[in-house]
């Protein structure tokens, strides 16, 4: 089968074809010149013969396979009007276990911001879901919005960007962002535990933190230690490593410093870790109320343990749990590495999707209000005839009664 070829390639430079032609000096009769076809430089070869030599290996920015060969027929006195080419094929890429890890990633952030988007517009548009349950549940749903956006920003500046060695200043304002918003998840977890704690414990009590305390927690502490963590970067010398947060697409990371970790690293993880600590605690004194108050309730035994169970389930992505669970693991080569690696990738990437389903989509609460405006703009009523009345909110938006309880019901 005869295959057509490239004769002659845009790119390449006069003086590759110029040391090709120089090969002709001194040639012998009975020899095809040496001639360049635009890719490959063919020797002098003699007259009725298929030249053969090792494939290119790069072709306008593509790797091509050169361990296969390429040939070109020498009629008598002058070569084939083509080069077979057929074999030189696009190399493979081998696809190392961090690029797995951070392609996992990435997919799960770019469903996790989808659906967390959609969860934030449902919880701002519809009036009737605004309280302080639901505002907290705002709050941390865009911080895991904000910290997928810097995530992929960070990613696409340290693997796409043709400017990446001179671009610190850009790599620095994202990677700062990027743990500032990782840090301010943290912290609107450890908010979300604190308010059940202080609903379902100390119910006498809870009604005394109103929502400006929660924002001073949720964005203002983050701001504190990453502030001090920015001027104590600022004064050391970073080694180069291939951190746990998947931003090594591409391999190594091509020019920013920031992104690499060193020991003042702990001013942001050590309250990252104590917040996941005191939601730990949170959740096991949450869990202990709910277990006496289901035993002292006339229902069965089995009946008893599944709400026990399901709340277990609801609450643990809400307090970020799922974190202590993948924060130490293997750093061989192992297999069980691997799996830990992508498992990991997988369920951090998702944690805000799981959020926003248990918390949005699959509550009574949303989807009743939902149901309720989608009906009542098919019966094509005004939108501000048909506002709820039923709950009453102070204007900071703490509850005004103690009958508010864990939405569990989803």
């Amino acid at each position: 089968m005869e295959v057509e070829t490239l004769d002659s390639a845009d790119g390449v430079g006069d003086n590759v074809s110029e040391e090709c032609l120089e090969k002709n000096f001194n040639l012998s009769l009975n020899f095809c010149p040496a001639y360049f076809d635009g890719l490959l430089c063919w020797d002098p070869t003699p007259w009725n013969t298929l030249a053969v030599q090792k494939c290119f290996s790069e072709f306008h920015g593509v790797q091509y396979d050169n361990t296969q060969n390429a040939s070109r027929l020498c009629l008598a006195g002058e070569w084939h009007n083509y080069s077979n080419y057929a074999n030189c094929t696009e190399r493979i890429a081998n696809v190392s276990p961090t690029d797995v890890s951070s392609l996992i990633y990435l997919t799960g952030y770019s469903i996790s911001l989808a659906v967390l988007s959609l969860a934030v517009f449902v919880f701002l548009y519809f009036k009737d879901l605004r309280c302080l349950r639901n505002t907290i549940h705002t709050n941390l749903m865009t911080t895991y919005i904000l910290s997928a956006c810097s995530w992929m920003l960070n990613l696409a500046l340290q693997n796409w960007s043709d400017e990446a060695p001179s671009d610190q200043t850009s790599c620095m304002i994202l990677v700062i962002c990027m743990h500032y918003f990782y840090l301010t998840n943290f912290f609107w977890m450890l908010v979300e535990g604190l308010y059940l704690y202080m609903l379902v414990v100390e119910t006498f009590t809870a009604e005394n933190i109103k929502l400006k305390v929660y924002t001073s927690i949720g964005w203002g502490a983050p701001a504190i230690f990453i502030t001090i963590w920015v001027i104590a970067r600022c004064f050391v010398t970073v080694v180069p490593s291939t951190g746990p947060d998947g931003l090594t697409l591409a391999g190594d990371a091509k020019m920013c410093t920031w992104i690499h970790e060193h020991q003042v690293d702990w001013i942001h993880k050590a309250p990252a870790l104590i917040g996941l600590a005191l939601n730990l605690f949170f959740l096991i004194r949450i869990m202990w109320v709910l277990i006496t108050k289901l035993r002292s309730a006339n229902t069965l035994e089995t009946e008893q343990y599944r709400k026990a169970t399901k709340a277990l389930l609801v609450l643990i992505p809400l307090l970020g749990i799922t974190n202590l669970l993948v924060l130490c693991g293997p750093s061989d080569d192992s297999w069980f590495a691997y799996a830990f690696d992508y498992s990991r990738a997988l369920m951090l990437s998702t944690q805000g999707f799981t959020v926003a389903l248990f918390y949005c989509f699959m509550n009574t609460e949303v989807r009743h209000a939902i149901r309720y405006h989608v009906e009542r703009w098919k019966t094509g009523r005004t939108i501000g005839g048909g506002r709820r009345r039923g709950a009453s909110y102070s204007k900071d938006w703490s509850p005004r009664s103690r009958t508010e309880s864990i939405r569990l019901t989803v």
